[in-house]
């Protein structure tokens, strides 16, 4: 079967630089203990030859691109029903794979951050993940607070996950090239359970004081009719990006605890 022809609207460039797939595929740790791996959008196979090598009886691959599926069935026949055909951001991958596990990819870019948002739906069955995605967007996701990159993928998944940048690429190693740098980046599982505060309250702040990142928070948070009580905060005074996922729990939790006491005066 000839090569598979990388697709604009699936966000393929194809990583054709087996030494920086071996590099990829290194860079999961174990952490968490998982026993299986997932790896998204393999095209033709340039991660899956190394993780095959690793994993042999624990890899899952899964591609939307029918084409993909194809070369994959042919290459790798050993894997059987392991080569998956379906959309990862619309599937219940529990179904497939019994956590934990981890999961790894050169992601498509058009979906990278969907696909980070899916895995924090996901976060107590994914303790470690390795991506290889827009240098613009890991920038983000490893990016500290006071920094102008720092948003709200920044913060869910920093409340969630250790991260760090493993290696930066450039574009000559894809085909076809992409306009931008790309990097890899490492997630792995921290040990919080419960943030301590309501946790789709706390999504909501974060995304509606990152809607409008130029304004204070308290006119940035406008939308949320905060309560009498909080409004003197000192923390309404500084931006979205100022606040670490520290800062937003805490928030959180005065907005909250002001919305009871209103609702329920002694």
């Amino acid at each position: 079967m000839k090569k598979v022809r990388p697709k604009k609207h699936l966000g393929q460039h194809f990583l054709t630089d087996k030494n920086i797939a071996r590099k990829i595929t290194e860079a999961l740790s174990g952490h968490g203990n998982w026993k299986q791996v997932l790896e998204v959008g393999p095209g033709m196979g340039v991660l899956t030859d190394f993780l095959l090598e690793q994993y042999p009886d624990d890899l899952h691959v899964i591609d939307i691109d029918k084409e993909s599926i194809a070369w994959l069935q042919e290459h790798y026949p050993v894997m059987g029903d392991r080569i998956i055909e379906g959309d990862f951001l619309k599937m219940d991958i529990r179904n497939q794979l019994k956590p934990p596990f981890a999961l790894i990819g050169n992601l498509p870019y058009n979906i990278s951050s969907q696909i980070f948002f899916k895995v924090l739906e996901y976060r107590n069955e994914i303790p470690e993940v390795v991506g290889m995605i827009q240098k613009e967007v890991a920038d983000r996701i490893v990016s500290p607070p006071g920094n102008k990159t720092y948003g709200i993928l920044s913060v869910l998944l920093q409340a969630w996950y250790d991260i760090d940048m493993v290696l930066k690429v450039g574009p000559g190693v894809f085909n076809p090239p992409p306009k931008v740098n790309s990097a890899v980046i490492r997630l792995r599982r921290n040990d919080i359970q419960e943030l301590g505060c309501d946790e789709k309250l706390f999504v909501r702040v974060i995304k509606t004081g990152f809607q409008n990142r130029r304004k204070t928070l308290r006119k940035a948070l406008k939308a949320l009719n905060l309560p009498e009580a909080i409004l003197p905060d000192e923390q309404l005074n500084l931006r979205a990006e100022q606040l670490s996922v520290a800062d937003f729990i805490l928030l959180t939790n005065k907005i909250q605890e002001a919305w009871t006491n209103s609702n329920n005066p002694s």
